[in-house]
């Protein structure tokens, strides 16, 4: 059940973040092209930035996912488990509550920004563009969760353990230079 769940998100994610990648390239694309015929588009830097930032959130849930954020995976995994889940459970606890607050802060804008819209699109609202903030913090709560199970049970504990493909050659133990 949770390997199914953590595959339909992994898609999701990665459909998402592929659109906002396309996306902002052709909106970049066309405004270049635009303004080199001398008709600059009004609203693509502004769309561009917003494009820019929600795939920055979508991307930082799907790199989550794969537990890709900056870590000490190999110092981590190298500690006896009395030592490394303690260490863990800290670090989550940081990661949980920072993404927490950060979405409850992204919904509290949602009543600072009352009607106002984009300056280069107006009937474009600002709660639409924003909606990133808590939707992305959730997100990327949701993904450290699912893969919580896997990063407790140390390396080599299986489904989609992202680690697994950071080992070379040269660290598995029949490439070894210690005697068996």
């Amino acid at each position: 059940m949770r390997r199914r769940f953590r595959n339909g998100l992994q898609r999701a994610l990665e459909l998402a973040v592929v659109a906002l990648m396309v996306a902002l390239a052709l909106v970049v694309v066309l405004g270049v092209v635009f303004r080199r015929f001398g008709a600059a588009l009004v609203w693509y830097d502004e769309v561009a930035s917003i494009l820019l930032a929600w795939l920055t959130f979508y991307g930082a849930a799907l790199a989550a996912l794969h537990r890709a954020h900056i870590g000490f995976p190999k110092l981590v995994d190298g500690l006896a488990p009395r030592f490394r889940r303690p260490l863990i459970l800290l670090g989550e606890v940081f990661v949980l509550g920072f993404f927490m607050v950060t979405a409850w802060a992204g919904w509290r804008v949602f009543g600072i920004l009352g009607g106002e819209t984009l300056v280069s699109l107006p009937w474009v609202p600002q709660r639409l563009v924003q909606s990133v903030i808590p939707i992305g913090a959730i997100l990327f709560i949701i993904a450290e969760l699912v893969t919580l199970p896997e990063v407790w049970e140390g390396p080599g504990s299986g489904e989609g353990d992202s680690r697994e493909g950071d080992s070379k050659a040269g660290d598995s133990p029949e490439h070894s230079a210690a005697p068996a």
